[in-house]
């Protein structure tokens, strides 16, 4: 009998072995004229992930009231239906092992790597501009991701040194909701769910926190 269990856990641990890694899709940007200059923002299938952010050492505006967040590390979640795109995306591209750089001579807008790893390969692409649709699209949503990522972080910030500050800052991350600038609202869902329940926040902004709150339930 104890042979019998003893082999069953050995060929428990031999299939846990052998388990297909769970895929990562990441992307990786980068923009020295930027704040942050460089991020990172990785997910799985089901949207849980991590994002990090630095600095860099672009000027803060002379006289600004703008508060910049620290540098970011942390767990987010973003909508299975989100991340289920970016690994269609992945794999109607094999996994990122082909060109996505247009050559075009157009302004900067950051260099963004996309990256894909798991159980059916792995590759990455770099590009500025892409001429695939569908590359440049995920790109520009990528991108939009990490807007609401910071612009939460800066949430953060304000109301623990600058809640004066809240009201503009919370507007201006209403209007970039509205029109696409910032995507997938659900990754801040914690700041927006304590400024809406904050009696000592303003009541305009909890009145756009419990707004952006029910955009991120879409």
């Amino acid at each position: 009998m104890k042979a019998l269990f003893l082999a069953f856990v050995l060929a428990a641990l031999t299939v846990s072995g052998h388990a297909d890694p769970d895929p990562v899709f990441r992307v990786d940007f980068s923009n020295p004229g930027l704040t942050p200059s460089q991020w990172t923002l990785q997910f799985h299938p089901d949207g849980t992930g991590h994002f990090h952010s630095e600095r860099g050492t672009a000027a803060t505006a002379q006289g600004s009231r703008f508060i910049e967040p620290p540098n970011i590390d942390r767990d987010i979640q973003v909508s299975a239906k989100f991340a289920e795109h970016a690994f269609q995306v992945a794999q109607h591209h094999k996994f990122f092992n082909s060109e996505c750089e247009s050559h075009l001579k157009v302004a900067f807008q950051g260099t963004k790597k996309l990256s894909y790893s798991g159980p059916q390969g792995a590759g990455s692409c770099e590009f500025n501009y892409s001429r695939d649709a569908d590359i440049q699209q995920l790109g520009d949503s990528l991108v939009a991701v990490a807007t609401t990522i910071i612009a939460g972080a800066r949430l953060e910030t304000l109301l623990q040194h600058d809640p004066l500050g809240l009201d503009q800052e919370i507007q201006n991350v209403q209007e970039a909701a509205g029109d696409g600038r910032a995507q997938q609202i659900c990754s801040i869902r914690d700041i927006l769910e304590r400024l809406s329940d904050d009696p000592a926040v303003m009541e305009r902004v909890r009145k756009r926190a419990r707004a952006l709150l029910a955009h991120a339930n879409q």
